[in-house]
């Protein structure tokens, strides 16, 4: 093969690689992106459990205040009924009394159902929170590795970039020298 022929196909190698370099730097913003979206989703998760934790301990407390609220009712019927000298009134304050005792099982009920719940919530956020560590862990590798591919593709880069100047001028010689001889050869003829 002539040696003119054969640098100008390592030049066109070397030009080649130089693009396959530039669209992989290309790419590496996406990569980046798409990791830092992972991340934010992980950790958006686990805040979306904490929130539904709270509004849980929220309707736990409501309930309780509930409870607590009818409680004081009872109380003060009961004050009530025994001051009551009328046997209707007496036994329309007892059914009254036992409407807000089955309201108050009832809350308590619900109370327990919300504060279990509230336990399988608790156990729900620590498995995330556990998750969005390894996740956080696995995307600042990633991202570290992003990082050093990104400099180590810019150095690639500019090695081949070097490397093609020096053939394309090596190339441009030869190039003068051939029509220098040409010239030379036309005008003795």
């Amino acid at each position: 093969m002539h040696p003119e022929l054969e640098q100008l196909l390592v030049l066109q190698d070397r030009q080649q690689k130089i693009k396959q370099i530039q669209t992989e730097i290309k790419t590496l913003p996406l990569q980046r992106n798409d990791l830092e979206s992972q991340l934010a989703a992980s950790a958006a998760g686990v805040e979306a459990l904490k929130q539904k934790r709270r509004q849980v301990e929220m309707d736990r407390k409501k309930l309780e205040l509930d409870v607590g609220t009818r409680a004081e009712t009872i109380s003060r019927l009961k004050t009530q009924q025994y001051q009551t000298r009328k046997n209707d009134e007496f036994q329309a304050i007892g059914h009254e009394i036992e409407r807000y005792e089955n309201e108050i099982r009832r809350l308590e009920d619900e109370e327990l159902e919300v504060m279990l719940e509230a336990d399988k919530l608790k156990a729900e956020i620590e498995a995330a929170e556990i998750t969005a560590k390894a996740t956080k862990e696995s995307i600042s590798r990633q991202l570290n590795d992003l990082e050093t591919k990104s400099e180590t593709l810019e150095s690639r880069q500019e090695e081949l970039a070097k490397e093609r100047e020096a053939l394309a001028s090596k190339i441009d010689a030869v190039r003068t020298s051939f029509r220098q001889q040409r010239r030379c050869s036309r005008r003795r003829h």
